[in-house]
């Protein structure tokens, strides 16, 4: 439904991923088989996952892989049906988490506006199995916005995460078209929340580019980001999966990712900013733990 008259943009020569080494991805994927789990990695077409599966790592996907909502950016399959939780997910994460032996785990879920708490029990319940099997690990969740729920929120935050990582995607003149399902300042206010009833926790978010937008209105999502305290930012370029979705209307290049973060660090001070063509917002989420000794709290 999003077929498009524009004549397709080619992609420029930055945006090519080097061959992965498939031994060390086929340990990782057959884990995750063995585990029957999922990871964003796979289910979002990430164009890192040879890097990063060859790292041994990989970012957690719980409570899908249908999502509720059907953003036409994303490539994750689209499922209203009520269904229930699977009991037994949080020990497979917590086992995979041990079996890989990662320092830092990033979890996230599908939007499941079918729960009445978005699914913030499940969030609780794979933190405390890491917690048990993995004590040393950090954890990062990258959450929905569980429609305004804020009570969800604070049940998801009464377990610690590190890092609470929630995108903002895009420019607020486009949600409309990227994001129908979202509100631009109901994001920007979980934010806020966060910083303001848990501050020991690092906050996180991200967006796209190539979506439509204008440098001037990047610039400007990174100011009302900073306004509302958040840590962290990462910026990245915006890849159609396909010709169902929504088409890519710029490559910037990477000279204008640089500007980005120049302008996010000295003009705005965020703690850490990640900015780069293929930069995701678990890619290298790792790095936080720097961040953490630099900033302690």
């Amino acid at each position: 439904m999003f077929f498009s008259k524009e004549k397709i943009l080619l992609k420029p020569p930055w945006l090519r991923v080097k061959a992965p080494q498939r031994e060390r991805i086929g340990e990782v994927a057959d884990l995750l088989l063995d585990l029957k789990l999922n990871t964003v990695c796979q289910e979002a077409s990430c164009p890192n996952i040879g890097e990063c599966f060859a790292a041994g790592t990989a970012t957690f996907l719980i409570m899908g892989p249908g999502c509720t909502r059907a953003c036409p950016y994303c490539d994750i399959d689209f499922d209203k049906s009520v269904r229930e939780l699977d009991p037994t997910e949080p020990q497979r994460l917590g086992e995979a988490v041990e079996r890989l032996k990662l320092s830092h785990v990033v979890i996230t879920s599908v939007n499941r506006d079918d729960l009445i708490d978005g699914g913030a029990s499940q969030f609780v319940a794979c933190i405390n199995q890491v917690r048990q099997r993995s004590p040393l690990t950090t954890i990062e969740l990258l959450i929905p916005d569980f429609c305004g729920n804020w009570d969800a929120l604070a049940t998801v935050m009464a377990a610690a995460p590190e890092v609470l990582n929630h995108n903002i995607e895009t420019v607020p003149r486009l949600y409309k078209k990227a994001r129908p399902q979202g509100i631009f300042e109901r994001s920007l206010e979980l934010l806020q929340r966060v910083h303001q009833g848990w501050p020991r926790t690092y906050t996180k978010s991200g967006l796209m580019v190539g979506l439509g937008e204008t440098d001037n209105e990047v610039l400007e999502v990174l100011s009302n980001l900073s306004s509302h305290h958040v840590d962290i930012v990462t910026i990245g370029q915006y890849l159609s999966p396909g010709p169902k979705h929504l088409v890519v209307d710029r490559y910037p290049t990477p000279g204008q990712f640089d500007q980005f973060r120049i302008y996010a660090e000295e003009k705005l001070g965020f703690l850490q900013v990640v900015s780069s063509p293929l930069t995701r917002s678990s890619y290298h989420a790792g790095e936080v733990q720097k961040l953490m000794a630099k900033y302690p709290r």
